[in-house]
């Protein structure tokens, strides 16, 4: 396991593309989840629908939708201690990221995934059952967010943030 402590400065500064947050978001009565994953530089988020919360269902689900992203974009990943990222060596394994772990109890330390998960919760409230949301509606509502100008990106989106990058 990797602490954050030793993950570069350079992503703490936001100076290179590819570093994201990871986490998951837990529906009603702890029955179900989606997985949220967020680029650090450009906020592009990708929403995860997932059938389980156990560390391979989870390893794989993330895995799948990050290796759609070009290379330069997959450097690593920063995630709290929870049981769902054990197979973090597989999952390095099948992305060649790095995976980072927050300190117990500090979620501060992957403050944009948290931020976005607020943002998540205006379309998904507490006590949402994951397990009634598509595929589609959890798309929808990514591409809503991806669409959302930023404050902290000079107004501009998260979709407009990333299509510079890749340029």
């Amino acid at each position: 396991m990797i602490s954050i402590e030793e993950r570069p400065k350079s992503v703490e500064k936001r100076s290179i593309p590819g570093h994201w947050e990871g986490d998951l978001i837990i529906g009603k009565n702890h029955k179900s989840a989606i997985g949220t994953i967020v680029e650090r530089t450009t906020r592009n988020v990708i929403l995860v629908p997932l059938t389980s919360t156990d560390a391979e269902t989870v390893r794989k689900s993330f895995a799948k939708e990050l290796k759609k992203m070009p290379t330069e974009l997959r450097l690593s990943i920063t995630y709290d201690q929870g049981k769902e990222m054990s197979n973090h060596k597989l999952f390095t394994k099948d992305t060649q990221m790095k995976v980072y772990f927050c300190h117990p109890g500090s979620p501060w330390e992957r403050g944009t995934c948290e931020n976005t998960n607020m943002l998540i919760r205006d379309f998904f409230p507490k006590k949402t059952d994951f397990n009634d949301i598509s595929r589609k509606e959890l798309k929808r509502v990514q591409k809503l967010l991806n669409e959302r100008p930023r404050k902290t990106l000079g107004w501009k989106t998260p979709a407009e943030k990333i299509k510079e990058v890749l340029r």
